[in-house]
């Protein structure tokens, strides 16, 4: 942030003013999509003029995502006394989703946002749009919507008119500072021989957008060619992750309860402690692909954003909860009933020279009568015997040859495969934390925070050197949690009242404050290292990886919860 921004403008006399909403082009407009709701023409023509064809202003030039419809409608109804009964909202995104939605290859890159996934950083194409727009959103809010160049054009007003400290905080460049030049807007050429001014972050992030971020795109218009109608009931075998607990399988069964609506029962079972969960759900899909779903497991309420395959034979998404949506499954989906299916295994990886190492496969359908030639671990890895197997799972055993390519390698039983799903290597080289994590206080007038710390293990790879594209991931280790004051002022104390590290990785905080018992009488609030510490089997020289942990206040303010589902 750049507060300081306006008071050196005003100083420098070079107070910056906002742009007019650009001119439309009334004789090459842009073609729009027509709105087929009678809902949405009945409730958003009063201030959208429709033109007669179906094309209604402002609307008919926007695709998104379903959260996005309803982040919209939510604008709506708080700043322009828009009414709508819940039932209408809901046919609204609907209807919306369906006809300026977004293909599935538009929505993969930005389906962690939807996820809730807590990522410790975001991809951004270059620093001036981080600037202009990841100051205060991921730039997956924008990248979650396509439209017509007029249109982004009048979004940039937009966050001028409700946010006007935009001017001074990232849409434009600071304003030199002394004598002469100055790249603001007041600023006028002194002679012909004057450089043209320097273009500003919003003008830079606008011409990204309509270049990227096109109303009108192959992949829309292919997936409006090609989709139909979600057809998902049936059995479907579930694999899932859960970070600090470990691997899950189950089976889903999904019913149909009406146009696009379905509602499934799932059972898991912990493939490290063998404990077994049951949840029942109710969910949406939208635009043909995307399901929003509500789930109840014993008393935890969940939520559910999954996207299905184009064929409509697999799905893959996370199930979440927590009062900041911090825990959650990642989930993949296989229908059952078209033959085999392989969903996961119960290991991460294998050591080259590892002799008649246990791994246990598991899927549905699987054929009888497997014989150790029918099982492939790819080169290197020698499948031995069988030692148990039924339909839903194959218990083998297998040796690592000493000179094993380190790497991931594809499983296959006949003719199924699991790709990249198991891991050689010949040392633990490093073991990876997050960089930063982040925790909030509470307990009494705000829901707790927590963070689950991982420790994850890595081999250099071929080419023998850390951090470069050919590392390869290990899966998590058993590695021992502590914490450590990061100091930061004298007679810091912030690990003794932050919260507890369990021994699996879980922090959980202290409730908000204050407290008496620190000096001042202050919150519970602080900053530590989280260390995570692994020693190899066979080595005397522990692996240590540590990460710079904040626990903060409350969010008291929350700016958006799309909640989408049934």
């Amino acid at each position: 942030m750049r507060i300081p921004l306006l008071l050196a403008a005003i100083l420098t006399g070079k107070v910056l003013l906002a742009q007019a909403p650009p001119a439309i082009d009334a004789a090459k407009p842009e073609p729009g999509i027509p709105v087929i709701s009678p809902v949405v023409k009945a409730k958003c023509s009063g201030c959208h003029k429709d033109d007669g064809n179906g094309l209604l202003t402002r609307i008919s030039w926007e695709r998104t995502t379903p959260e996005g419809w309803q982040q919209i409608i939510k604008r709506m109804v708080r700043l322009n006394g828009l009414s709508l009964t819940p039932v209408e909202a809901r046919d609204i995104v609907k209807s919306l989703s369906e006809t300026h939605g977004l293909a599935p290859e538009e929505a993969k890159p930005v389906a962690w946002y939807w996820e809730k996934r807590q990522l410790e950083s975001e991809n951004h194409p270059n620093d001036t749009l981080r600037d202009a727009c990841a100051a205060c959103h991921p730039i997956a809010q924008p990248n979650s919507w396509r439209r017509s160049k007029v249109e982004w054009d009048l979004l940039a007003s937009m966050h001028r008119g409700y946010f006007p400290v935009v001017e001074f905080t990232s849409y434009r460049r600071p304003p030199r500072m002394g004598g002469g030049g100055g790249g603001g807007r007041g600023a006028v050429a002194a002679s012909p021989a004057t450089p043209a001014p320097e273009k500003e972050p919003f003008e830079t992030a606008l011409e990204y957008f309509t270049l990227n971020n096109k109303l009108h795109t192959p992949e829309w218009a292919q997936w409006q060619a090609t989709r139909r109608a979600p057809k998902l009931a049936g059995r479907w075998a579930v694999s899932a992750y859960l970070p600090g607990k470990g691997k899950y399988v189950g089976e889903t069964v999904i019913e149909a309860a009406g146009q696009d609506t379905f509602s499934s029962k799932t059972t898991l079972t912990s493939l490290k402690t063998g404990e077994k969960i049951s949840r029942t759900s109710t969910g949406v899909v939208y635009t043909g692909y995307a399901w929003r779903g509500r789930a109840t497991s014993g008393s935890q309420q969940e939520r559910e954003v999954m996207s299905f395959s184009r064929d409509q034979s697999s799905a893959e998404g996370r199930w979440f909860w927590g009062g900041y949506n911090e825990f959650g499954y990642d989930v993949t989906l296989k229908r059952i009933g078209d033959g085999p299916v392989l969903s996961t295994t119960d290991t991460f990886s294998l050591a080259a020279g590892a002799k008649a190492v246990t791994v246990k496969l598991f899927g549905d359908s699987l054929p009888a009568g497997l014989t150790t030639a029918d099982i492939d671990f790819g080169n290197g890895i020698t499948v031995t015997g069988i030692t148990a197997q039924s339909a839903t799972a194959l218990t083998v055993k297998v040796d690592v040859d000493a000179k094993a390519v380190v790497g991931k390698r594809d499983i296959s039983v006949r003719r199924i495969a699991l790709p990249t799903t198991i891991a050689v290597y010949t040392t633990v080289d490093y073991v990876k934390t997050p960089a930063s994590a982040l925790a909030r206080l509470g307990g009494t007038t705000h829901p707790k925070g927590y963070f689950q710390f991982e420790a994850i293990g890595w081999s250099n790879g071929l080419d023998g050197k850390p951090e470069t594209g050919d590392d390869v991931n290990l899966g998590p280790l058993a590695a021992k949690w502590s914490m450590e004051e990061f100091t930061s002022h004298y007679g810091d104390d912030d690990k003794e009242y932050v919260g507890s590290l369990g021994a699996e990785g879980l922090f959980t905080p202290s409730i908000e404050g204050p407290n008496e018992k620190r000096k001042f009488g202050t919150n519970n609030y602080g900053d530590v290292w989280v260390v995570a510490t692994y020693t190899p089997p066979g080595s005397d020289k522990p692996l240590v990886a540590k990460t710079y942990f904040l626990v903060t206040v409350p969010a008291y303010m929350r700016w958006d919860q799309p909640e989408v589902a049934q």
